[in-house]
C-alpha cells in the first residue's frame, strides 16, 4: 500500500458512518497493515492521562492508562512533537508496553493549532531504529486526520 492510498483509506475511516470507536479501531489495523508495524496504538489524552481506546498487533498494552507526565507518550504531549525512540533500551523515557520492543515512534493528535493534545498515535517494532523521516511524515498526516473525529 503507497502513503496516499493509507492517507485515503484513513480519510474514509474518519468520515465513515461508524461510530467512533469502530473508526478508531478499523484506522490503528489499516495503519499497521500499511507499515508493516508490529503493534499500533490509538490514545486519548486529557490533562491527567492518557489511555488507550484502540490498538491493532500483538496484544493489550502493559499500561492501556497512565499519568500523562510518563513516558515517550508523555514527551510528545509535552513537547507537542513526534518523538522517536530507535533504542528504547537506552532511553530513560520508555514506559514499557511490550517487553520485545526496541523502537517506538508517538506522534501527537492535536485537533486545532494551539490546542491541547487530545491523542496520540504509538508504534513500536521489536527492531532498534526501524523508524524514520518517512514514518514520521505519514503518521503526523493520519494524526492531522484523526484530530478531526
Amino acid at each position: 500500500m503507497d502513503r496516499d492510498k493509507l492517507l485515503r483509506e484513513v480519510a474514509e475511516l474518519v468520515g465513515a458512518g461508524l461510530d467512533r470507536s469502530e473508526k478508531i479501531q478499523k484506522i490503528a489495523d489499516t495503519v499497521r497493515l500499511f507499515g508493516n508495524y508490529r503493534w499500533v496504538g490509538i490514545y486519548d489524552v486529557d490533562e491527567h492521562q492518557i489511555s488507550v481506546i484502540a490498538w491493532s498487533g500483538i496484544g493489550a498494552p502493559a499500561y492501556p492508562r497512565f499519568r500523562v507526565t510518563q513516558g515517550l507518550s508523555g514527551e510528545a504531549v509535552r513537547t507537542r512533537r513526534t518523538v522517536i525512540s530507535n533504542d528504547v533500551a537506552n532511553d530513560p523515557r520508555y514506559l514499557t508496553a511490550f517487553g520485545n520492543t526496541q523502537s517506538e515512534i508517538i506522534v501527537p493528535i492535536i485537533a486545532e493549532p494551539g490546542g491541547p493534545v487530545i491523542g496520540t498515535i504509538d508504534v513500536e517494532s521489536d527492531q532498534t531504529d526501524a523508524f524514520g523521516n518517512d514514518d514520521r511524515l505519514v503518521l503526523e498526516e493520519c494524526a492531522s486526520l484523526l484530530a478531526q473525529l
